[in-house]
């Protein structure tokens, strides 16, 4: 059942092609990534399908059925309103039905209406209608929705206009996710979001029943929730079956065999072509035959032949160091940090040592880049110390991108920092990171994110240090580029500390991973999924320390009751034979009576009585020595 259908798609803007032949159909259950490098045409595409922009040729179809959802149909305008209002606000058709459900209500009520049998039907069909469109839960799902996407309860009821930017970015991600839309186009939706918000968003979308093509460079995320992968390359798309992982192995076979083809096949038009040649020289009406019939061959093979990709500019780099480090690089002790009453982290205590590759994780605002701050000088910490160790040498990533001056030429940026290289030398290493030509002299303001983040890398490979504090590395990076930083950080023979939410760069790239928490700092394993294994176990667990305290305190409960049975029992038992002793010495007393003794058969029935009421009370007696014994226990 197809709810989007591409065909022959082209668009181009002025005499640059950015989009040809592009063909493909979104299925009902299909969950698609979207990938290629920066400026491939991802965005592009996606403004085509919204209708933003108008396609040079080709059509784009969506069928009736098809409900389109995009973040930029969401966007926050009433800054007056909380978080929560406006999430609801994709709800307003339960929101009215809530409201015509109240004033019947009311009218009911009051008993003013002169149709109150209409009231009362038109009650009960609004309600069922209500309760069917989900009218009972919406409000509790636009609040799941915030918690998971990272905002707390106070947040939830913040005004728009005080949020920030990120924060006003989750809140159209959460409309969009709620609107109802069975197709939806996200574009970085992981932006903004720490690890729990993006595993919250993981779930939700794996959950969903809607369909939904997604632009990201989260490999991990991508391999969570997309079971068909879209490569625009070369103005090009190319279709492949399963998530980022299993699209990797597909390319390289595809590519292996496309590429063995046509050097086979060149090789057999050469061949054919030197007996061509040869024919010809002979010269006979034979052999002008045999030339003619080997260049038909030619002919058809040359139409047939399908020509490898051409290769995409890709960063190809290394990180060198100029000294070796002694083997303790780092040392903290007691670490702490504060702003005003607001309390960062505390107790923070590590090493670190030579050809660690330590990832620093945690959710957003915890302190993550303060402690980087705190080791680099820039922030002094509240309590506690730390010391380098002997010969190391500290290179800084700032994700802010503050570093950059940007009114300088791109060219300045490098050539002022190692003022010792020749031109040629600086142009040689900025056309290693992709800056050729003319766009050596750019000013840095008129960079995108990515661009500027390849002017750090190569600033922090040109320092050789021996100690990388890397914050956010990959956040700005394309794909091909964070493969490339991958590459290059694995060849590092220095040491890293790396503050990242990117799973597939912490999984490719970490030997060691700390979670800082407000109350110190905690060693995770070696890799992301040890770390998730961890927190799972620690998941398990508390549900079963919860069970086996529940368990203890009912245990407790349970031996109190029997205890506070037994101690009524004991009194009881206490009474009974307090109560038999009395009535025995009243009937001895009335046996000793002359009158009694006399009569034989009177005497024997107190006799028989007596004797009974002692027997009673040896075994109550027994009971009680028994319980006695035990309570004393």
């Amino acid at each position: 059942m197809g709810y989007l259908s591409i065909g022959n798609l082209e668009k181009s803007f002025g005499t640059q092609v950015v989009l040809s032949d592009i063909s493909f159909e979104i299925q009902e259950n299909d969950h698609v990534g979207l990938i290629g490098s920066n400026g491939s045409g991802k965005t592009t595409l996606f403004r085509l399908i919204t209708g933003e922009l108008s396609p040079d040729a080709g059509t784009i179809s969506a069928a009736g059925k098809t409900t389109l959802g995009y973040m930029e149909q969401h966007v926050c305008r009433d800054l007056d309103r909380s978080a929560l209002d406006e999430v609801l606000t994709v709800f307003s058709a339960l929101l009215a039905q809530e409201h015509e459900l109240q004033k019947i209500e009311r009218i009911l009520l009051n008993g003013s209406a002169e149709n109150v049998d209409s009231l009362i039907d038109r009650q009960t069909v609004l309600n069922e209608r209500f309760i069917a469109d989900g009218g009972l839960t919406f409000r509790s799902r636009a609040r799941s929705a915030l918690l998971g996407l990272g905002f707390d309860e106070e947040q939830t009821a913040t005004p728009i206009g005080r949020l920030s930017g990120g924060q006003r970015a989750k809140l159209q991600l959460a409309k969009l996710l709620l609107s109802g839309a069975n197709l939806m186009l996200l574009d970085e939706p992981t932006n903004h979001l720490d690890l729990a918000s993006v595993e919250w968003l993981e779930d939700f979308l794996r959950s969903s029943k809607a369909a939904f093509l997604v632009i990201s460079h989260d490999r991990y995320f991508l391999d969570r929730v997309t079971n068909r992968t879209f490569e625009l390359k070369n103005h090009k798309l190319r279709l492949y079956k399963g998530s980022y992982t299993s699209y990797l192995e597909q390319k390289e076979n595809n590519d292996l065999s496309v590429s063995r083809q046509y050097e086979n096949t060149r090789k057999e038009i050469s061949r054919l072509e030197g007996i061509v040649a040869q024919q010809r020289r002979w010269n006979r009406e034979k052999n002008i035959k045999t030339a003619e019939s080997k260049q038909k061959m030619i002919n058809r093979l040359e139409q047939t032949l399908v020509k490898p990709d051409a290769q995409e500019n890709t960063l190809c780099f290394r990180f060198g160091i100029n000294v070796r480090s002694g083997n303790d690089v780092l040392t903290a002790k007691d670490l702490s940090l504060s702003f005003g009453d607001n309390l960062l982290f505390q107790n923070v205590s590590f090493e670190i040592y030579r050809g660690n590759r330590v990832f620093l994780i945690g959710p957003n605002g915890c302190g993550k880049t303060s402690l980087i701050k705190v080791l680099l000088g820039q922030l002094s910490p509240d309590s506690g110390s730390f010391r380098l160790g002997t010969g190391v040498k500290i290179g800084y990533y700032d994700q802010l991108q503050t570093g950059l001056r940007p009114e300088k030429r791109v060219i300045d940026e490098i050539w002022d920092y190692y003022p010792q290289m020749t031109e040629t030398q600086v142009r040689s290493a900025l056309a290693v990171f992709l800056y050729q030509g003319e766009d050596v002299f750019k000013q840095v303001s008129a960079l995108s994110g990515g661009e500027r983040a390849r002017i750090l890398l190569l600033r922090l490979m040109l320092s050789r240090d021996n100690f990388l504090l890397l914050d956010e590395p990959t956040n700005h990076l394309d794909l091909p580029s964070c493969e490339a930083l991958e590459s290059a950080l694995e060849d590092y023979e220095g040491t890293l500390l790396i503050i990242s939410h990117d799973r597939y760069f912490i999984n490719k790239t970490a030997n060691r991973i700390f979670a800082l928490k407000t109350d110190g700092l905690e060693d995770c394993g070696a890799n992301y999924q040890e770390y998730l294994d961890k927190i799972k176990n620690e998941q398990t667990a508390a549900p079963a320390r919860e069970s086996e305290m529940e368990n203890d305190y009912k245990r407790k409960k349970k031996q109190g009751a029997a205890l506070r049975k037994q101690k009524a029992t004991i009194l009881r038992l206490e009474k009974e034979i307090d109560q038999n002793e009395k009535i025995i010495a009243d009937l001895e007393e009335k046996l000793a009576e002359p009158e009694t003794a006399s009569d034989y058969q009177a005497a024997m029935e107190l006799a028989n009585q007596i004797n009974s009421l002692k027997s009673e009370n040896e075994n109550l007696f027994e009971e009680w020595s028994g319980l006695s014994q035990q309570e004393e226990a």
